[in-house]
């Protein structure tokens, strides 16, 4: 796997050790690029303070941040005919269709049943959700 898009679920496992995420770790390592869109972050920083983790720079340092320079409303309506996701996890699913139209292209990485399964309707390769430790 060259390309892999990142969702928060996939790096707060990581980061705070939760099971599985030894795997996946090893998994995104093995990639040439990690991209997620910058709601990433934010989701970490919210994530870390309410389990008092100090946050650490260097979990986001490898990461191109895609900044869509339109609205996303053709990939949210493609999202939400694929399944129907929360805000978050629908805009990161929009934001991977943004850089990868063709979405066979990209794997999406990610913790979250439900977004694995509309990132698998849509065709991306996805990584994450029945990763062993």
């Amino acid at each position: 796997m060259s390309v892999a898009y990142v969702d928060s679920s996939a790096l707060i496992a990581i980061t705070l050790d939760e099971p599985g995420a030894s795997g996946l770790a090893r998994h995104l390592n093995a990639c040439a690029r990690l991209v997620s869109s910058n709601l990433l972050e934010a989701e970490l920083r919210s994530t870390f303070a309410r389990e008092h983790v100090d946050f650490r720079e260097h979990v986001v340092a490898g990461i191109d941040w895609i900044l869509p320079d339109r609205p996303l409303t053709e990939e949210l309506t493609s999202v939400l005919e694929a399944g129907y996701l929360r805000g978050a996890d629908l805009w990161h699913l929009a934001t991977a269709l943004y850089i990868s139209p063709h979405p066979g292209a990209l794997t999406v990485a990610t913790l979250d049943v439900r977004q694995a399964s509309v990132a698998a309707v849509l065709g991306f390769r996805v990584m994450g959700v029945s990763q062993d430790s």
